[in-house]
């Protein structure tokens, strides 16, 4: 709960009008059956019609007051519950974006996707309903309970004498239901990623005609779900059911007792109308009370998942800020080892050093951990052993948003947005339209751009629009744009054919000579003309240096170059 209070701390003032104004218009409701059992004991006996009209209008008053200001209470509930979601939701969203990627890894996305959606979801249900329920609902109960002890204090001791039980009850059930209301949303993070994946490898499965394969999961992921909401369900229906028998049986016990007190004289029959009302009104307090404890089991279960997240550690400097090295190389990795389970490293005693301008060349087979390498230059991870150094800092000493800029990346599952492909290659950073079609020149792609219409040609969502070479070349382009000191590219020339790949290559030596390139790639061709080229198996550094010095000293490299070129071409 602190952390709710924490975002209605600012709508505090509207929350308290709104509250104010509800209680106001409780208390009204309240009034109408005393009203009413004074017309009938005291006014109507004395014959006077005047008197059954004035009271009979100030009955009428007091509901019109009543459904006027619980109106104007509900429609602030609305408004407040609204701007505290979306300041919620803002943060969360702030909050994911800016978020280690170990948590990200450890939470994962579909359930951020959960989080970000239904969970927030049923905060804004908790915050509409403590304004609209949060207020009448106790006052309706307390307050109906004292009026009925000022009424006839035997018949209220029916009341009282159940209310231990409700107590009971309500505190039992609301403990059990905010666990099982987390497991349900555990469960529906579950159906996210499964309708995530599904609409993403769409094509996939249809090609490969796995549709009734995937329904068939979807079908047990959607049953897990339907179960653990029905066991949460279970539960809570205990709830309602119990607790109407309870006070129903109170109220034939009423009547019962009421009409016996009547035709001894001990009470009045406007008591008994009024004593009945304020039963009814009780009744509908307890109902509403546990509707609100059943909302309040999902709210709370939701805030406390949105809490983890905003509780979560952002990205940032790990240690104190250092200076640049005068002629210390551009990029070293100085016995780098990282392990993202933190039991087996994915690369283990990394070490090279790149002088501005040059070019290193990655190969290996998959798994072999070269990725690893371009996310620990930017910072997704921190490395568990050794050092990365930038200009001959520490990159955990810099500013991320000084280190990201000077990077240009294009990775191997890369997204293009949907916009336009001007929007695509600036992504929202200063680049004028010249800068725009410069990238594009020496991505390759200026010819079939002009062709689509230029850079205000649509893009649809995913590229869908583009085939595969051409997305690469857009997203090279959005790559080279920021005219960045390092640039990334990760298998991001395997759908070129081998004359576009070497026009960019040209293109890279004229015009990014002062750029630092680190190029991962399966094709030997694509590395062999690097200044240098590390060759990496199972994690391990297993070679380095140049084309020509790594075919006579390293086995594994000149495996590939066999199966890839042939001996004598290579």
């Amino acid at each position: 709960m602190r952390f709710i209070l924490k975002y209605v701390k600012p709508v505090a003032g509207r929350f308290a009008l709104g509250m104010s104004v509800k209680f106001i218009g409780t208390l009204m409701d309240l009034l109408i059956p005393s009203i009413l059992a004074y017309i009938i004991d005291t006014v109507t006996p004395m014959g006077d019609v005047n008197r059954v009209i004035l009271w009979g209008g100030l009955m009428l008053a007091c509901s019109v007051s009543a459904w006027l200001l619980n109106v104007f209470a509900n429609r602030m509930a609305a408004t407040v519950a609204r701007d505290v979601t979306r300041s919620v939701r803002h943060d969360l969203f702030d909050r994911i974006v800016h978020m280690r990627s170990s948590d990200i890894d450890r939470i994962t996305i579909p359930s951020l996707i959960s989080r970000m959606t239904t969970d927030t979801f049923y905060i804004y249900r908790l915050i509409g309903l403590t304004q609209r329920l949060g207020v009448r609902a106790p006052i309706m109960l307390v307050g109906g309970i004292c009026i009925t002890l000022t009424l006839d204090p035997v018949l209220s001791l029916i009341l009282i004498a159940m209310l231990p039980f409700m107590g009971m009850l309500v505190f039992v059930i609301s403990r059990k239901g905010v666990p099982l209301y987390t497991k349900v949303q555990e469960r529906v993070d579950e159906l996210v990623r499964v309708v995530r994946e599904n609409a993403s490898g769409v094509r996939i499965i249809k090609a490969l005609d796995k549709s009734e394969h995937e329904k068939e999961r979807f079908h047990g992921v959607n049953s897990a779900v339907a179960r653990q909401e029905t066991k949460a369900a279970v539960i809570m229906a205990i709830n309602n059911p119990t607790m109407q028998f309870l006070l129903n049986a109170g109220l034939v016990l009423v009547i019962l007792a009421g009409a016996s007190r009547v035709n001894s004289g001990l009470t009045q029959p406007g008591k008994i109308v009024a004593f009945l009302s304020y039963f009814t009104t009780i009744l509908n307090a307890m109902l509403s009370i546990t509707r609100f404890l059943t909302v309040s089991s999902k709210s709370l279960a939701s805030a406390n998942r949105v809490e983890e997240v905003m509780l979560c550690p952002l990205e940032g400097s790990s240690i104190e800020p250092e200076a640049s090295v005068q002629g210390a190389p551009h990029i070293v990795f100085d016995h780098v080892t990282f392990s993202y389970n933190h039991t087996s490293p994915s690369v283990h005693d990394i070490c090279f050093a790149l002088q501005r301008g040059q070019t290193l060349g990655i190969l290996g087979p998959t798994g072999a951990g070269k990725s690893t390498l371009i996310r620990l230059l930017l910072r997704f991870y921190d490395a568990d052993e050794g050092r990365i150094l930038v200009d001959g800092r520490d990159i955990r000493s810099l500013d991320l948003g000084e280190l990201r800029a000077s990077i240009g990346a294009v990775f191997q599952n890369d997204a293009l947005f949907r916009g336009t492909i001007g929007e695509n290659v600036r992504l929202g950073r200063e680049i004028s339209a010249e800068e725009v079609d410069d990238a594009l020149r020496r991505a390759q792609a200026a010819v079939f751009v002009e062709e689509k219409g230029g850079i205000d040609s649509e893009v649809l969502s995913h590229g869908s629009n583009f085939s595969g070479g051409q997305q690469q070349r857009l997203l090279l382009s959005r790559a080279l744009a920021g005219i960045p000191d390092i640039l990334l590219l990760d298998d991001a020339t395997s759908a070129l054919d081998f004359k576009t790949e070497a026009a960019l290559r040209a293109a890279l030596r004229e015009q990014n000579s002062a750029t630092t390139t680190i190029i991962i790639a399966q094709r030997i061709s694509a590395v062999m003309h690097c200044d240098k080229i590390l060759v990496m198996e199972d994690g391990e550094a297993v070679g380095l240096g140049s084309h020509e010095e790594l075919l006579k000293t390293c086995p594994l490299y000149q495996e590939i170059a066999q199966l890839q070129i042939g001996g004598d071409d290579a």
